[in-house]
């Protein structure tokens, strides 16, 4: 079949490197990434590694990079990408790039906490400056000037002559707005209404130097009298974090303090705006290659972490690596590895040896930017086993097909198509914008499959004839009315009045004139009109799912044959694939038969008379042939019905019983075939060479079917577990098929969903907008138009292109992948530097 159709053949081969090339061989192998390493130390330890050392230096300057990473991004500085993807450094070159980040770490450290302390200096210098202009303005509003030397406590006044008079001391300082009324209320309590607040807010914001975020402060003065309340209140603004600033008593001291302030403020400012700019140089040279150094650091880091998975000769001279790859890029690795022997300056090539194993390989799909998302929706449901037939190339054409099935529409086939063909176009530009947005990247990762499921919904929209929920009278019609009684051409005695007087008329396809012949292509645009549309159009989509249903089955089961045939496994195609696909042919083959012999059989005289294809179909199971009300479609239909339900039958003992039997007589024929060879002793612990082949082939496949059948010699054969196994897959067989049949009809619902959903937004939204011919009338239109496009492409097209989306996917992995795709195998996941630079492999 090709590697197209099932997975690339994979072997396992040896690396023998040389110490001094391994770094260089391994770093061409990430380059190419074709190769899956083996891990040849897995009770060791990760820190008893020969390279862990390596690792650390590399995760240390990557905790560097990251630092300056943050910091640039902190002053809103744009990195520098320009796809550029350097080569991994060589290990002499971790010193100099060790030394470039810690001279920058450093650097940018140094500068940060000279910023640090000097904004700190700053804002409170500028509190500082808002403190005493504040508190001159609190002294300036007092009436008494000399209350600071007066007592304003209630004295005897006997006792005012022979005591001084009380001072009153003050603290002035900033705190933040918000705090200011629990801070009042708390010296209100504590202080027991002994302390008199005044407080005003500072209009600009202050820059917080530890967090740079801007904060609004109020600037506040405390008037007390005695030691032990300073004490009180000094305790409390420490706990509500208020800034305490020393302010002195006389205006003029206050004023002499202003200007000096005034002055360090300007100075510190320029000394800020320098520093400032030297950080924002050092910054910008460094946005220039800090995604440079961010993939040599990691691809350094990945190759020494590779080389921790290989194992080291005794003479420390050589490195031994396991590795799976392509047969068919054999040659590639080879290249590769010759020229990181040259980059290395080694005179030892590198040796790539092919290894026989029993192992079960990867499972390796070869993808390219179409084919790649079809092969993500088959991966999705599960990784194939190996050299099993990959659904994927058929799934190109039946998944936007079954989609098409249930979207069919013209007009939004055309808006999918438009939207799918601009993310065709330019997706090279989108590729380069990088945009992280999740929602987009997985639309764009499925541009390819978005745009043949619009493709093919234009088609099945043309054979609906069904574009906005309106039909297109391109052909004109099949069926017409001559208003005139004419005896030439028929009996019709209709004239204009009848037209006019009556808003539904049925026409009769048996009378000639009425019915000229079939449409050219889809659906006769009359039916748009006709009161009995969805009775049509029920039975059209109805029958048509069922023969889409049963042909993409058969198909299916058709694919296991190849399976069978590769793996060699002839029992399961005798006693299998055989009456598989017999059951299910008879069966439901026969009644897609029957849906075509209906419509050939019958015209439009006779179709009055026509017998329901799902009675018939139940009455065949029911060998029940004496319904009066549903006569046979042709003679010999009870013989030919009754031969196949018994050929049905007859194919379920081949698959539970006779399979058993003949499984359980091949194992003990191989076992007496062991134990006669030499006059009954043996040789040898495992079987001959052919059987060998045929259990490693066994292993290889891991088909679900044939597992139990051809196990290698040493396992015990459990005929009851064998019996139960080949029971259960039976039975899910035979029930499957009624089941998955009617499983496909989902694509009849859902294309009368979606096709009624459409008419009921084109009659509720758009109709009120053409019901009216004045100019007010084209205003609305054009409102009614705009909120007729949005709920379109809103409802019609993400929400029901999604239900179509998901039922097509639920009908490819259930009811089209089961018939012969197991998907218990693994991934082939090799060594690359893409996959780790795009973060898909952290480790």
């Amino acid at each position: 079949m090709g590697e197209l159709f099932r997975s690339e053949e994979m072997t396992l081969a040896q690396l023998y490197l040389q110490s001094e090339s391994a770094y260089c061989c391994v770093s061409e192998l990430g380059e190419i990434g074709m190769v899956q390493f083996r891990d040849l130390n897995p009770d060791v330890n990760v820190f008893q590694r020969k390279f862990v050392n390596e690792v650390r230096r590399c995760e240390e300057m990557d905790r560097k990079l990251r630092f300056v990473e943050k910091e640039i991004k902190k002053a809103n500085i744009p990195m520098v990408d320009t796809g550029e993807n350097p080569e991994v450094p060589l290990p002499r070159d971790m010193i100099d790039l060790e030394a470039t980040f810690e001279k920058l770490e450093n650097e940018l450290k140094e500068i940060n906490t000279n910023q640090e302390a000097l904004k700190k200096n700053f804002l409170e210098l500028t509190e500082l400056k808002h403190i005493l202009r504040r508190t001159q303005q609190f002294f300036d509003e007092m009436e008494d000037p000399n209350l600071l030397e007066e007592s304003s406590t209630l004295m005897d006044p006997a006792e005012a002559g022979t005591r001084a008079p009380l001072r009153l001391g003050f603290v002035a300082g900033v705190i933040s707005r918000e705090r200011i009324p629990t801070f009042e209320r708390m010296l209100w309590r504590v202080c027991r209404g002994n302390v008199f607040l005044r407080q005003a807010d500072i209009e600009d914001s202050l820059e917080d130097p530890a967090t740079g975020d801007q904060v609004y402060k109020s600037v506040f003065i405390i008037f007390f009298q005695g030691d032990q309340l300073k004490t009180r209140v000094k305790k409390i603004c420490e706990g509500f974090r208020a800034s305490l600033y020393p302010c002195p008593e006389t205006p003029q001291e206050r004023k002499e303090m202003a200007a000096g302030v005034a002055t360090r403020i300007d100075d510190l400012q320029m000394v800020l705006n320098q520093t400032e700019d030297h950080r924002q140089r050092v910054l910008q040279a460094a946005a220039k290659t800090v995604r440079v150094w961010f993939i040599k650091v990691r691809k350094m880091k990945a190759v020494y972490h590779t080389l921790n998975l290989c194992n080291i000769d005794v003479t420390q001279k050589c490195l031994i690596a396991e590795v799976w790859c392509p047969v068919s890029d054999m040659d590639s690795i080879q290249f590769a590895l010759r020229r990181g022997t040259e980059k290395s300056g080694s005179t030892v090539p590198s040796i790539l040896n092919r290894m026989q194993t029993k192992q079960t390989p990867p499972t390796f799909n070869k993808t390219n930017k179409f084919t790649s998302g079809f092969q993500n929706i088959v991966d999705a449901y599960g990784i194939g086993n190996y050299r099993e037939m990959n659904p994927a190339p058929y799934t190109i054409i039946t998944f936007p097909f079954l989609f098409a099935v249930m979207f069919g529409d013209l007009g939004h086939g055309v808006l999918m198509t438009c939207a799918a063909l601009y993310l065709v176009l330019r997706e090279s530009r989108l590729v380069a914008q990088k945009n992280d947005n999740e929602m987009f990247s997985m639309v764009f990762a499925g541009r390819y499959i978005i745009l043949l499921m619009g493709v093919f919904s234009i088609y099945t929209g043309i054979i609906y004839n069904d574009c906005f929920s309106k039909s297109l009278n391109l052909f004109g019609s099949g069926w017409s009315v001559r208003p005139m009684f004419d005896p030439r051409v028929n009996n019709l005695t209709w004239s204009f009045q009848t037209l006019d007087e009556n808003k539904v008329l049925q026409l009769d396809p048996a009378v000639r004139g009425v019915f000229n012949g079939p449409y050219p292509i889809g659906i006769d645009p009359i039916w748009n009109i006709a009161t009995n549309k969805l009775t049509f159009l029920n039975s059209f989509k109805m029958k048509m799912s069922v023969i889409l249903g049963v042909i993409h089955m058969l198909f299916g089961v058709s694919l296991s044959l190849f399976n069978h045939l590769y793996f060699k496994k002839p029992l399961n195609i005798y006693l299998g694939f055989i009456p598989e696909i017999v059951f299910m042919a008879s069966l439901f083959g026969y009644l897609v038969i029957l849906v075509f012999y209906k419509w050939v059989a019958y015209d439009a005289h006779t179709s009055r008379n026509a017998p329901s294809l799902l009675i018939a179909f139940i009455n065949m199971f029911l060998f029940n042939y004496s319904d009066p009300t549903n006569q046979p479609l042709y003679r010999g239909q009870m013989a030919i019905q009754t031969l196949l339900v018994l050929i049905a039958l007859a194919c379920v003992p081949c698959m539970l019983i006779v399979k058993t039997l003949v499984m359980r007589r091949q194992y003990l024929w191989q076992k007496n075939l062991g134990t006669q060879n030499f006059g009954g002793i043996r040789v040898g612990n495992g079987p001959t060479e052919d059987q060998a082949e045929i259990i490693q082939h066994d292993q290889l496949s891991q088909h679900s079917e044939s597992d139990e059948h051809e196990a290698p010699e040493e396992e015990v054969f459990n005929f009851g577990d064998v019996a139960v196994h080949q029971a259960i897959h039976t039975i899910e067989y035979c029930l499957g098929c009624i089941s998955n049949t009617a499983s496909y009809l989902r694509l009849w619902a859902l294309s009368l969903a979606h096709a009624q959903l459409s008419e009921v937004l084109w009659t509720m939204v758009m109709h009120l907008g053409l019901s009216s011919r004045s100019f007010g009338g084209f205003v609305a239109l054009s409102i009614i138009f705009g909120a007729f496009a949005v709920l379109t492409v809103c409802i019609l097209l993400i929400m029901e292109g999604l239900s179509a989306f998901l039922h097509a996917l639920r009908l490819h992995w259930v009811e089209f992948q089961n018939k012969f795709y197991v998907g218990q195998g693994f991934k082939f996941l090799p060594f690359t530097f893409e996959s780790i630079l795009e973060g898909r492999f952290e480790d």
